[in-house]
């Protein structure tokens, strides 16, 4: 049973730490390949399990001792069907990974129970496509859709909230805050931008917010 879904603690005011970039971290600072860049795969390999135990471990420590909330992520960034065919999986095991992704959090949640302030389960996902250069225009209905799968998957878990990452077009974000709201679970979108504040797109954030926000009724 999710422990913040219907009341989320961060939108208190408190101060939430999160985590800095796991893929950039493994791979850059400790030699660990990611395969395509999908750091969900590295889960079923006990050494790859490990290596990211460590990883959360030392933000959620220092959530500790700074007396802080914690968004603490799952790695599904690319847990989802666009990515089956170069990652060599099915959907079923797309979806199990997305479970056992929220159950690996969940189990490091439990051993830093001590912390004094909460720490919200986040399930992250990822744009179709580059995230950062758009090769086609997905629609808001096309998006909803699409994204209701893996959504569906979450619900079913313990997770509190979803998070929209590096999503590169304002379609594509609303149609996935929309099949969040439609299986219950709170969404955040988090754009891409450029050096001059705009999507890759060139639509501005200003604009790319209020689009989403006008069509799906403020719901992230």
């Amino acid at each position: 049973m999710s422990r913040y879904r219907h009341s989320l603690p961060q939108l208190s005011g408190d101060i939430f730490l999160a985590d800095a970039g796991v893929e950039t971290d493994l791979i850059f600072n400790h030699g660990i390949e990611i395969r395509e860049f999908a750091a969900h795969t590295l889960l079923p390999d006990p050494k790859g399990r490990a290596a990211l135990s460590r990883y959360f471990e030392g933000f959620l420590s220092l959530a500790n001792q700074q007396n802080t909330g914690f968004i603490l992520d799952t790695v599904t960034w690319k847990a989802h069907r666009h990515w089956a065919e170069k990652l060599g999986a099915t959907e079923d095991e797309l979806k199990a990974a997305n479970e056992d992704n929220v159950r690996f959090i969940a189990e490091l949640r439990a051993r830093f129970s001590s912390n004094a302030k909460p720490i919200v389960l986040n399930a992250v996902i990822g744009p179709r496509g580059d995230a950062y250069r758009p090769v086609a225009v997905i629609s808001m209905d096309s998006a909803e859709q699409y994204y209701a799968q893996q959504l569906g998957w979450l619900a079913a878990t313990e997770i509190d909230m979803v998070s929209a990452l590096t999503f590169n077009q304002a379609g594509e974000a609303a149609g996935l805050a929309k099949a969040a709201r439609k299986v219950g679970l709170p969404a955040v979108i988090s754009f891409t931008v450029e050096t001059n504040g705009a999507l890759p797109n060139g639509q501005s954030l200003a604009d790319a917010i209020t689009e989403v926000d006008v069509a799906t009724g403020q719901y992230p």
